[in-house]
């Protein structure tokens, strides 16, 4: 029982305290599309707080309004973010506008902020880390920019 706590204690000494990157939008361009769905290329940035590179092989995404997801999509390819760095890649998202300006339109109504959520996994190629999964929420006044 000693050699096994004795094994524990030492393996956490090995193992660094890993912090969540964080992910920002940095830019979006549309690509196409018709009435019922766009296609956009959205520029994420994933901030990297650990001291160690963090090599993503794919991120999915999703974009919820009440409850509705109005968007999703996913990177097209790999790419690592530097130690304690940032690093840009786009993700293509596929977006319902017209079940999204129906959401809109029911806030205005009801002089409402509009609620999101943005959830999704990164998958990583780490020992002991495949996924770290991401989720932010809140809402915006239909006179601000999310």
């Amino acid at each position: 029982m000693f050699a096994i706590s004795l094994l524990l204690s030492a393996c956490s000494l090995f193992v660094p305290k890993f912090e969540r990157p964080t992910v920002t939008v940095a830019g979006i361009q549309f690509t196409g599309g018709n009435l019922l769905t766009q296609h956009f290329r959205v520029t994420l940035t994933v901030q990297n707080p650990n001291r160690r590179a963090l090599p993503i092989k794919h991120l999915a995404a999703q974009l919820r309004s009440g409850g509705e997801e109005i968007a999703s999509g996913e990177s097209a390819q790999a790419f690592t973010v530097p130690a304690m760095g940032a690093a840009n890649f786009d993700v293509t998202i596929t977006a319902n506008v017209a079940l999204a300006l129906l959401q809109i339109n029911k806030h205005k109504r009801e002089h409402s902020d509009v609620d999101y959520e943005v959830s999704g996994l990164i998958d990583v190629d780490l020992p002991f880390l495949r996924t770290i999964p991401f989720h932010q929420s809140g809402d915006f006044g239909l006179g601000e920019t999310p």
